[in-house]
């Protein structure tokens, strides 16, 4: 997919990587949407991007979610890519994080980013993609980590088995799954404390990344072994 002149929605457009991967698709000649859960945020994430919609969700109410497609798509009119760039994270030993934070975690990091492509999936065309970031964890579960990685690893094998439905269609998945990230994530949880973690890496490479895996219809972004973010041209 050519990203100059294409319309890309980015949903968590107002944190850290969100951020990173709006600036990123936007440099190369995209029209940007953002979609982000605080509307002063949001609006001043737009200051960048004059013109650019914006739609305001949260991610615990899916109608939301897909509302926010529908109105971006709306706006421009038509869209091109989705990408979902948002999330939460608890730590803490299995027993001791409660069910409440288990279903927002659920809820967040998976329900709200097939209720994106959902709606995406109605107003996309042939040639498009649809992205979201899922994370290590997401393949390599971590002790008092568990209900996070969970809802991370729901979403990985839910982009699977859409990305099978979706291929004859021509509408590409793009699966991010990054090492950790020097964003600032980890000391926001909603629950617990987070473990000592190794030296993030720099978001704005991950977001590079998505740009050149949005252009080559890539399916998966990762991390590799020296730490440098890499596109497959297949999910494995």
């Amino acid at each position: 997919m050519e990203l100059s002149g294409t319309r890309v929605l980015v949903a968590g457009a107002t944190g850290v990587l969100g951020g990173a991967i709006t600036a990123e698709v936007a440099g190369r000649g995209a029209r940007v949407a953002l979609a982000g859960r605080d509307p002063s945020r949001l609006a001043r994430a737009a200051l960048a991007y004059p013109g650019a919609p914006t739609a305001h969700f949260d991610a615990c109410e899916p109608a939301s979610c897909a509302r926010a497609v529908r109105d971006t798509s709306a706006a421009f009119p038509g869209l091109d890519a989705v990408v979902v760039a948002f999330g939460a994270v608890a730590f803490g030993a299995a027993q001791e994080v409660g069910d409440e934070v288990a279903e927002h975690l659920l809820a967040v990091n998976h329900l709200a980013p097939a209720a994106f492509f959902r709606a995406a999936l109605d107003v996309l065309r042939p040639g498009s993609m649809v992205a979201a970031v899922t994370g290590v964890v997401a393949e390599r579960p971590q002790p008092r980590m568990a209900d996070y990685s969970a809802s991370k690893a729901a979403l990985r094998v839910w982009l699977e088995a859409v990305r099978r439905e979706t291929r004859s269609a021509g509408v590409g998945v793009l699966e991010v799954r990054p090492g950790h990230l020097d964003t600032g994530f980890a000391q926001r949880p909603v629950a617990g404390t987070a473990p000592p973690l190794p030296r993030g890496g720099d978001p704005r490479q991950v977001a590079a990344a998505v740009a050149d895996a949005l252009a080559a219809d890539g399916e998966l972004v990762r991390t590799g072994p020296d730490g440098t973010p890499a596109v497959e041209g297949r999910a494995r």
